[in-house]
């Protein structure tokens, strides 16, 4: 009878303890493991760099013991893929948005970030996406640039041409000596050893971006200086003579012919460049880890330079490169306490740590908005030292990031699809500038 009974009791506790554990289990939503610790699940916005978001989080993991999950949403593909993960049980805790218009869309799952340590470290806190009730839900994490990147080589073999219309880079400061001299280029590609001078503009689907949100930010940036505003509602499309000046010379002096563009990607034509088989292409700074990474690259570093896009605008001469940045954290409310601290934690380490500053520096290529950085924390590859010398440079006016302000994924998309109607010759320019301003206006009444 005693044995009996002592059976049942330890029995009944074996029970107790398992119900327990059952309950503590389905009440953690970290998927760590740990309600204590928490986890952070991330979505990432830029396929290029996924190799290195993940090294941070296996090193991060190492540290503290934090699962770190990283997802990297394909290229075009954000907005679709964070609609998907967000409805899930395990849903992201770490996600992005592009601005002010992102915000609207999500701000249903933004935590308020005004207290967090990362948010008293930027150095200008207007950079900041704030709600109506003036709280911050948006933290810029990096300042960006973007150009023309040309290769300083092929350009020295040009200039000692006979006939070379210029003799150096620094002519070449408006839209008219640059198609003066692209022109030329193209007609004695042979003897440059080049197949065109311009990299392939990669027209493929979620592969356009670099013509219906960066190029398109020119135009829209010179509409809005002159108006005085910072959006509008209705936009004239007052400068896209302007855009089309520049679309026409990149894809008219190209490695390929116009009408291939629709298959061409971002890699295909960082490929190009990074293989010298072109002089020039327009992206970021960002495409330095696309340009170094590509097997047999012939490009050397120093040789990699940045210029402005030009289009022909008055003034020009003194215009640099696109600067500013569509990337902003953002934490999902709806996570667990202890995922929301332990995704706080995540980015803390990484903007203040030793540890994190060096990958910020050194792996992603990120120039940081945050005071904990100080002047020799900045990234060292060429194309980031370029937009910092653009940025101290007082002979220069940098063109702000108005693309934050283009009115939906759906806007910019059809504005690219017009772009390959264009180029195939199936669209007049004249009914590709109504498209974009009959969207403009169409998508921008959907966000009221």
């Amino acid at each position: 009878m005693k044995v009996k009974k002592f059976l049942s009791i330890a029995l009944a506790s074996v029970l107790s303890v398992a119900m327990l554990t059952g309950c503590s289990s389905s009440n953690d939503s970290s998927g760590s493991g740990s309600s204590d610790k928490g986890s952070v699940y991330y979505l990432s916005f830029k396929p290029e760099q996924e190799k290195q978001w993940k090294k941070i989080a296996k090193k991060y993991k190492e540290e503290t013991g934090v699962e770190v999950k990283v997802v990297t949403a394909a290229s075009g593909k954000y907005e679709q893929t964070l609609k998907s993960e967000i409805a899930k049980k395990d849903a992201p805790t770490l996600f992005q948005i592009n601005g002010p218009v992102g915000y609207q869309s999500w701000k249903d799952y933004c935590a308020d970030l005004t207290d967090t340590e990362l948010n008293k470290h930027l150095l200008n806190e207007d950079l900041a996406i704030k709600g109506d009730d003036s709280k911050v839900y948006g933290i810029p994490y990096v300042e960006e640039g973007y150009g023309i990147i040309y290769n300083q080589a092929i350009m020295d073999k040009y200039f000692a041409l006979d006939g070379a219309k210029v003799k150096s880079m620094d002519e070449i400061n408006n839209f008219d000596k640059l198609k003066e001299v692209a022109e030329d280029m193209q007609s004695r590609k042979d003897e440059l050893g080049i197949k065109g001078v311009f990299a392939s503009t990669s027209l493929t689907p979620g592969e356009d971006w670099r013509w219906q949100t960066h190029l398109a930010n020119l135009p829209i940036y010179y509409e809005y200086k002159d108006k005085n505003v910072k959006d509008e509602d209705k936009i004239s499309f007052k400068y896209s003579d302007n855009f089309k000046n520049i679309f026409d010379l990149y894809i008219n002096n190209s490695t390929c012919e116009p009408t291939l563009l629709g298959s061409k990607t971002v890699t295909d034509s960082m490929s190009e460049f990074a293989l010298g088989q072109c002089a020039m292409v327009q992206n970021g700074n960002w495409g330095w880890s696309q340009i170094a990474d590509i097997d047999g690259n012939t490009v050397k570093e120093d040789d990699v330079k940045f210029m402005p896009i030009y289009t022909g605008v008055k003034g020009e001469e003194k215009q640099g490169l696109c600067i500013g940045t569509e990337n902003y954290f953002c934490i999902n409310k709806n996570a667990s306490e202890a995922d929301q601290k332990a995704t706080q934690d995540f980015i803390n380490w990484l903007f203040t740590s030793d540890q994190g500053k060096d990958y910020v520096t050194n792996e992603l290529g990120f120039i940081a908005p945050f005071d904990t950085f100080s002047d020799e924390e900045v990234p060292q590859d060429p194309l980031a030292k370029e937009v910092i010398r653009y940025m101290k440079d007082d002979n220069y006016y940098n063109v702000d990031w108005n693309f934050t302000t283009f009115p939906s994924q759906q806007f910019k998309d059809d504005f690219g699809d017009a772009l390959l109607q264009y180029c195939n010759g199936n669209m007049k320019w004249n009914d590709v500038k109504k498209k974009v301003v009959d969207e403009w206006a169409s998508e921008k009444e959907l966000t009221k």
